[in-house]
């Protein structure tokens, strides 16, 4: 299991191209500390448990930290967040009625790096590697936007300030467009396209790609940040650095998890990847008490959205035609990250799904993918409903250029094209399937090019 977790790091850290989703992942390290929590003498010196990261791989000079960049535990559900804050009240021996302030930030889905700044000049970029070692990546930090070359105001002599790399929709969104152009391979989410980015040998490839920084912590610091961490929020902004603007300070765990609530509705609408929401203890003097745990500190934790889900917006209903002439009605959506990759596309399987759960353009939508599943929309926040919002009718002719009726057979689900192999998406689907795996294996005939034979009426 730590060769497996190891390998998996490895892909994820210095590859940037993981091979299974998050959620696997989690589950790998969930099983490892369950084991060690039963089996205290099993527990390995080179435990996951007790690692953050990779090692750097070679191609950057390697920078030790001074200060470890370390990890977060995770919670799953609600109880796990009222465990943590149980945790809390009773290592800091508070009474029941002592309140409990924490920040919320939502948590993106970048890659860590650390900032060095001696007298308010930037001079040494990092990854966070290990948690111990990390790499050299100054060059390529200072064309990413929202990094400063120098600090506005007074700044301490030495501040080494902590946060996210990551890639914005909209931006990932273009560049696969440019990629799909050139004949590139596509990246599969703006998590990994970030981290490849960040770690071009050749700066200006980096500067190409137009990478972002939100803010959020500190490493070395030559004078004390403040009295508590939305003080050094307010401060970082000061500064000049960019910090989430979604982060609020929450008067108790239950406000923190009506704000978790709240950020898992707007999910969709945010033009970055977020996979959950990170909470700290607001107090630096009691983030100081609370100290430090394996690789994690005790006072904060990062509340993860379930596995394989998402909220987005269902733009338009269109219908694909199969090859035996069935209608499937698909969601185009707005783009959302689920399980580690970028979904513009669902399934809806048929006019009865859509009416039993009564889903319409425009809805705002709960999207899952499980494996290698299709994604589906599983139901619809009404609540989001717009007013403008009609039922679904499902189409009397189908979608080709002949508008053949279509009709639904007594006691069957599907809705098909009447129009048999005088129908263009029909042809184009048949022969699909004569030329695939399954049947005459033509091996380099695929999608793209029987379009263009048939288009150039070659077949």
């Amino acid at each position: 299991l730590a060769k497996e977790i190891a390998h998996h790091d490895k892909l994820y850290y210095q590859k940037s191209a993981p091979t299974i989703s998050d959620a696997e992942y989690d589950a790998l390290r969930r099983r490892n500390e369950e084991i060690e929590r039963r089996f205290p003498a099993l527990v390995r010196p080179d435990s996951p448990s007790k690692r953050v990261g990779a090692k750097p791989e070679s191609g950057f000079a390697e920078v030790r930290h001074a200060v470890p960049m370390l990890s977060l535990n995770n919670a799953f559900t609600r109880a796990d967040v009222e465990d943590f804050a149980q945790r809390i009240r009773r290592f800091l021996s508070l009474k029941d009625d002592d309140a409990i302030e924490l920040v919320a930030e939502p948590k993106i889905d970048g890659l860590s790096a650390s900032l060095r700044y001696e007298d308010g000049e930037f001079v040494l970029g990092a990854t966070r590697g290990d948690g111990t070692v990390g790499e050299n990546v100054t060059a390529n930090l200072r064309h990413v936007r929202d990094v400063p070359h120098t600090l506005k105001g007074r700044a301490p002599a030495v501040l080494e300030v902590r946060g996210e790399v990551y890639m914005a929709r909209s931006d990932f969104a273009a560049l696969n467009k440019q990629r799909a152009r050139d004949e590139l391979p596509l990246y599969a989410n703006p998590r990994n396209s970030a981290s490849g980015s960040l770690r071009q040998i050749d700066p200006n490839v980096t500067a190409e790609r137009k990478l972002r920084f939100f803010a959020y912590a500190w490493g070395e610091i030559s004078e004390a940040p403040g009295d508590s961490y939305w003080h050094f929020l307010e401060r970082l902004r000061h500064w000049g650095f960019h910090v989430n603007p979604k982060a609020k300070l929450c008067k108790s765990p239950d406000a923190a998890l009506a704000f978790y609530d709240a950020i898992a509705g707007e999910r969709a609408a945010l033009d970055y990847d977020i996979d959950g929401v990170v909470y700290k203890v607001n107090r630096l003097d009691w983030q100081q008490r609370l100290g430090m745990v394996s690789r994690a500190p005790r006072w904060a934790i990062a509340h993860k959205f379930p596995a394989e889900q998402a909220q987005t917006v269902l733009e338009k209903i269109t219908i694909q035609v199969g090859r035996t002439g069935t209608l499937t009605p698909v969601a185009n959506l707005a783009p959302v990250t689920v399980g580690g990759v970028v979904v513009a596309r669902a399934t809806l399987h048929n006019e009865d799904y859509i009416a039993e759960k009564d889903i319409r353009e425009g809805d705002t939508g709960i999207v899952q993918r499980a494996g290698d599943v299709i994604p589906q929309v599983v139901e619809v926040v009404k609540a989001k409903r717009p007013k403008s919002a009609k039922p679904y009718r499902p189409p009397e002719t189908c979608p080709c250029p002949l508008e053949t009726p279509t009709a639904r057979e007594p006691g069957e689900a599907a809705r098909r094209c009447t129009g048999a192999l005088a129908c263009p998406f029909q042809q184009f689907e048949r022969l699909r399937h004569f030329a695939s795996r399954d049947a005459f294996d033509i091996e380099g005939l695929g999608h793209t090019h029987i379009e263009t034979f048939r288009d150039e009426k070659l077949i």
